[in-house]
């Protein structure tokens, strides 16, 4: 009988979380959708994505040392 117990106390305590998330506007579509609007720069080979120009750079380096750097990182 304590599974049984354990596994109500468990769905109850479940669905104060999610009320508690849903009421405080948590919402991991939007967690998302930020964290893409912070990555701005984008590869042109792989298509990757990056937050700022110096990774960017770093990614350019270390995953494409063979292509030329673009104008627009040579002189970061």
């Amino acid at each position: 009988m304590a599974r049984g117990h354990q596994k109500a106390q468990s769905q109850e305590k479940n669905k104060l979380r999610q009320a508690a998330a849903k009421k405080s506007g948590h919402n991991a579509n939007q967690q998302k959708k930020a964290a893409m609007k912070a990555l701005t720069f984008q590869c042109p080979i792989c298509r990757g994505m990056m937050p700022d120009p110096k990774t960017y750079k770093q990614h350019y380096e270390n995953k494409h040392p063979k292509e030329e750097l673009p104008e627009e990182l040579k002189d970061i």
